[in-house]
């Protein structure tokens, strides 16, 4: 039920936003916490913006109309995304790549690394990514759109 409402919203709005732009496919990711709702388009920087930003959007303005909806139709919330041409997933890759390669450096240098500044979508990969790695553990740091992870490197007891 939920799914179904969701992808009618996302079609109407794409019939609004790009009449090239359709929703393709609905799958579980991230071990199944969460639902991915696929766009595929030919024009996909009329979807994606600037740096996703209208991808962003386009997800916040999705989730607030679930979110309105989830008391009045007795819907259960569930956590979800929509993709276009899988710029998300392969950003998420992209994130998760270059974390992986700043703990390296922490494990080398047996210290604190800090990456660059993200948005809190970003920042959360990040944390969950390295959850059970017994070895680094993440902090975030700074203000506003200055704030980062921190990877920090612990020594193993034992």
């Amino acid at each position: 039920m939920e799914v179904s409402f969701i992808k009618q919203t996302i079609e109407y709005i794409l019939s609004v936003l790009s009449p090239d732009a359709r929703l393709t496919e609905v799958m579980e990711i991230s071990d199944g916490t969460i639902t991915k709702f696929s766009i595929k388009t030919n024009e996909p920087y009329l979807l994606l913006g600037e740096d996703g930003k209208t991808l962003m959007a386009l997800n916040h303005l999705v989730k607030r109309i679930f979110e309105g909806q989830c008391a009045k139709q007795n819907f259960k919330e569930f956590s979800f995304m929509v993709d276009v041409n899988d710029y998300q997933e392969k950003r998420i890759q992209d994130l998760k790549t270059k974390a992986q390669m700043m703990a390296e450096r922490a494990r080398f240098f047996k210290s604190s690394v800090e990456l660059i500044p993200m948005n809190p979508y970003e920042r959360m990969i990040i944390h969950s990514f390295f959850t059970n790695i017994p070895d680094i553990e993440t902090e975030s740091t700074g203000v506003g759109k200055d704030r980062r992870v921190v990877l920090k490197y612990v020594e193993k007891v034992g």
